[in-house]
């Protein structure tokens, strides 16, 4: 695919000789207001480099660009206006696009920049034993999407699921099993049964002390492999993973690793190990820390007083190991917001230790997610686990399809697909950081900024090109409208949206763009006959613009965890 952006870069580097092509290239921009061009160059960004006024580099430029018949054939007309040098790309230059896609639609938007590189991500990472709930979805697809856009973009990517699985919550929990527990009942209920007695431990221990103690020996003998402690933890991460499985199959969550906490229980003493050759602990009322206070950062606890390792020791652990294992170009953590000094202090503990990768190392972090503007409770019972919410997604839109189109086919199937989308890409609608809040109509809705109008947008798209029932003939391409070059300059950004996308590692970039294709289509749709044009030539290209348009949409919904039906 032709790329207009390196294309200009490179035109004006014969008239900035002191910027490379790249560097040109990352300070073009793509106007919010079509009217402003195509392609933007804020000349503010070169007042430094060339010593000048913004407005007299642009008329600079343009008049050097004005001169060159290369340029001509790509880009129709080139203004200099208030410093801003934009870029107006000619319409039939544009259907090199719409044969790029129609060629080969699956591949469109994808490149091979990550070819020969690894990429580890670590996402979802629930607590075993514990309800996967609405709170663990955001982890889950933002870190699915990242992995998605790294692998569109030729990376060879690990997804890892660091579990959970060690603690002392654990010896709880084999106590309240001893207690309380049913075989029969957790074989049944699973997670659900677990938690209740998790949660039971938790209000008996208020008023009998001895149960915490009890809890402490258990968890005592699981470290040393007390075989019916061994037997009954790996008994419950079984259970657990099986029942997550089924969540992730549902997301399209998929995980090269399964290696939690407990892998690296015994590593995380050659850590300690290590760092006390290197002279970087300190022994502080007992425990042992590294000090972090030159960079402006709380110590990081290693030890404890009890001279137990903890979790920031095991990260380190696993930071090695997969730098060891996949030797990674970056190795990615998805977690929430309030983890984010946890990161930077172990980053910053591997790069006191002379590792020259600790900038290799990324938090990618997101803010809460609550319904309604209640944030999700844990330890009490009463958290909102998210196979219902999907549950109740697939219920809602079933109900909706059923008054829309009663006699629809595979409607349990699509209904799976559009609520449980719905659910997602209401998630990832929103820039990560930001807070979350569930509203039900908001999510559901066919007519807003929503998963379901985009799915139903491209159920749109393939519908008319199967009734079109046409080979599309790329020698005969024809922009006639304005409605159809907006819609094909929105098309072909889609590799760049890709790109900044991965580079941003912000999956709502996806999402917010899936949108405006939608909004571009539906306006084309609406004032540009299709299947009824009469002009041969016209007709074709309306409908390499129709396929085209479901090619983009069907890349961009897989990158962040939709399906694609083609009926709803």
């Amino acid at each position: 695919m032709y790329n207009y952006k390196t294309a200009a870069a490179e035109f004006l580097s014969k008239s900035i000789d002191s910027l490379t092509v790249s560097q040109i290239a990352d300070m073009l921009e793509f106007p919010p207001d079509k009217k402003m061009g195509d392609l933007a160059l804020p000349c503010f960004k070169l007042s430094r480099v060339l010593r000048k006024a913004p407005p007299m580099i642009a008329d600079g430029l343009k008049a050097d660009l004005d001169g060159n018949e290369d340029v001509k054939k790509i880009f129709k007309n080139i203004e200099s206006v208030s410093g801003y040098l934009n870029f107006f790309i000619d319409e039939a230059t544009y259907c090199e696009t719409l044969k790029d896609i129609v060629a080969d639609p699956d591949k469109y938007g994808s490149n091979d920049m990550g070819k020969g590189k690894n990429v580890v991500i670590d996402y979802s990472s629930p607590n075993v034993a514990k309800p996967f709930h609405i709170g663990h979805l955001r982890s889950t697809v933002i870190g699915q999407s990242i992995k998605n856009l790294f692998r569109f973009s030729g990376y060879t990517c690990t997804g890892v699921n660091h579990l959970g699985d060690w603690g002392t919550q654990f010896g709880k929990l084999i106590v309240a099993y001893k207690k309380w527990g049913s075989k029969e009942d957790i074989e049944a209920r699973g997670i659900k049964a677990l938690n209740e007695i998790y949660v039971k431990f938790h209000k008996e221990a208020e008023n009998d002390k001895a149960l915490d103690d009890e809890a402490r020996e258990a968890f005592a003998k699981l470290e040393q492999h007390d075989e019916e402690c061994y037997n009954l933890w790996k008994w419950f991460i079984e259970l657990s993973i099986a029942e997550y499985k089924k969540t992730y199959a549902l997301i399209g969550a998929e995980f090269e690793s399964w290696l939690g906490e407990s892998f690296y229980f015994d590593k995380a003493e050659d850590i300690v190990k290590e760092l006390r050759e290197k002279n970087l602990l300190t022994l502080d009322d007992g425990a042992h820390i590294v000090k972090l206070d030159d960079y402006n950062m709380p110590p990081c606890l290693i030890l404890k007083s009890d001279g137990s390792t903890i979790y920031a020791t095991r990260d380190i652990a696993a930071a090695m190991y997969r730098k060891n294992t996949y030797d990674f170009e970056k190795c990615i953590y998805v977690t929430s917001a309030g983890q984010s000094l946890h990161f930077a202090q172990f980053f910053k503990v591997i790069g006191l230790m002379g590792y020259d990768w600790e900038d290799k190392l990324v938090h990618v972090p997101f803010g809460t997610v609550s319904i309604a503007g209640t944030k999700l409770s844990t330890r009490e019972g009463n958290v909102v686990l998210l196979e219902d919410i999907f549950a109740e997604a697939i219920s809602k839109t079933l109900e909706i399809m059923n008054e829309k189109n009663p006699n629809l086919e595979d409607k349990e199937e699509i209904a799976k697909a559009v609520g449980v989308g719905a659910v997602i890409f209401h998630d990832l609608s929103n820039n990560r950081i930001k807070d979350v809040s569930f509203v039900w109509d908001e999510v559901l809705n066919f007519e807003g900024n929503t998963g379901p109008y985009v799915q139903y947008t491209y159920a749109r798209c393939a519908g008319i090109t199967d009734k079109a029932d046409h080979k599309i003939d790329t020698e005969k391409l024809v922009i006639t409208s304005e409605f159809e070059a907006d819609l094909l300059r929105v098309l072909h950004e889609f590799p760049n949206k890709v790109n900044q996308a991965r580079e941003e590692l912000e999956p709502s970039v996806i999402s917010r763009y899936l949108l405006d294709v939608c909004q571009s289509f539906n306006r084309f749709y609406h004032d540009c006959p299709v299947l009824k044009a009469e002009d041969e030539k016209i007709r074709n290209t309306r409908i390499a613009l129709v396929s085209a348009t479901a090619a983009v949409l069907k890349n961009g919904l897989s990158l962040i965890c939709l399906k694609t039906p083609k009926n709803i």
